[in-house]
């Protein structure tokens, strides 16, 4: 089957881009989040497409006043990759690893037009491939981007503008990892029993932090990094690491969230730290990252849903609520260098038994 997508130079197998090979986990996603200087306000969206499911999905959340509002939609992909609009929701690459715009026209009281510009070239990370027994757990590559943020976003009429000074960050990731309905029939061999995960880009005046880390139950990495670039830096630019430690880790009480962390990051000339201290939480299922709207669930031909999650009243420490994106301030301290205060977000996610904290 002949699509858009065929008239560019973008074919990975020799079939039509339609087909993404043979794995029926197979993804292509868009992730960004925005937030004002002081953490207060805060949105992020996904957008992702699932060629063997024949679907695609798009979800955004709008943080205002303790309140986590919530767009979903989906719908039948009809195999076609190139039409980046899912109902209401519209992705625009304006100049592709710089610009991109989404667009949310009004729906169910929310809407938002949001720019994302990219501070400097994005970092490519380690891929991430992780097998559960014979099966293909996790195999896919992820470029991340901090970025500034324009623009506005409304709820139940409220507009407001993002003033001077937003940031955030953005992602693109393909590959395998599971999406759409769970397989209901357990693998033989595959001995999964956990998942770690911590994730942290934080934007600074001049410069980018990125960290992020998955590890196996006792602690032990599997796909790790930092990096440290300047703002304007290219493909080649700034300090990536591979033995970086998040370290000063306590557990709020009774859940698997943070209170606060220590990142520590090697340099030539000694050892950058990096205090992250969280302030309010985002709920990852906001935006499709399990729940009733999970990534790449049939819908059916279109469909549009509203959700309201009040942050205060929610169970913190239910499963539904492990994965979480902690609106953070960020302290960075290096060698012969000024301190640096920040924002970001310190995402975390910790399922199944985690020996170093107790788990």
């Amino acid at each position: 089957m002949l699509t858009k997508g065929d008239d560019f130079p973008i074919h990975q197998t020799p079939e039509p881009i339609a087909y993404a090979g043979s794995d029926r986990n197979f993804y292509d996603r868009y992730f960004f989040n925005g937030y004002s200087p002081d953490g207060s306000e805060f949105v992020a969206v996904a957008f992702g497409v699932y060629p063997a499911l024949n679907v695609a999905d798009a979800h955004i959340s709008i943080i205002r006043d303790g309140g986590q509002r919530c767009l979903h939609a989906s719908r039948i992909l009809g195999m076609e990759r190139m039409e980046l609009i899912v109902g209401p929701v519209r992705i625009e690459v304006v100049e592709p690893l710089q610009t991109l715009k989404v667009t949310l026209e009004k729906a169910e009281g929310l809407a938002c037009e949001l720019t994302f510009e990219g501070r400097a070239f994005p970092i490519e990370e380690p891929r991430f491939t992780r097998r559960s027994g014979p099966r293909m757990f996790m195999d896919y590559t992820r470029l991340t981007q901090n970025v500034r943020v324009s623009g506005w976003t409304e709820v139940d009429g409220d507009r407001r503008v993002c003033a001077a000074g937003w940031t955030g960050t953005r992602d693109r990731s393909w590959g395998i990892r599971p999406v759409g309905a769970p397989d209901p029939q357990p693998t033989p061999g595959g001995g999964i029993m956990g998942f770690f995960w911590q994730w942290a880009p934080l934007n600074f005046a001049d410069r980018s932090v990125f960290f992020h880390v998955n590890a196996d139950t006792e602690g032990k990495p599997w796909n790790t990094r930092a990096v440290i670039l300047p703002d304007g830096a290219g493909p080649e630019g700034g300090w990536h690491c591979d033995t970086p430690r998040m370290e000063e880790v306590t557990l709020k009480a009774g859940t698997r969230h943070a209170l606060g962390g220590t990142l520590r990051i090697p340099l030539a000339q000694g050892e950058a730290t990096v205090r992250i201290a969280p302030k309010s939480v985002f709920l990852m299922r906001g935006i499709g990252y399990g729940g009733e709207w999970r990534h790449g669930a049939l819908k059916g031909e279109l469909a549009v849903a509203r959700e309201d999650i009040d942050l205060a009243a929610v169970d913190m420490a239910a499963p539904e609520n492990w994965h979480i994106q902690a609106i953070s301030t960020a302290t960075f301290e290096a060698p012969g260098e000024a301190t640096l205060t920040g924002v970001g977000i310190f995402e975390q996610l910790i399922a199944g038994p985690y020996r170093p904290y107790g788990l």
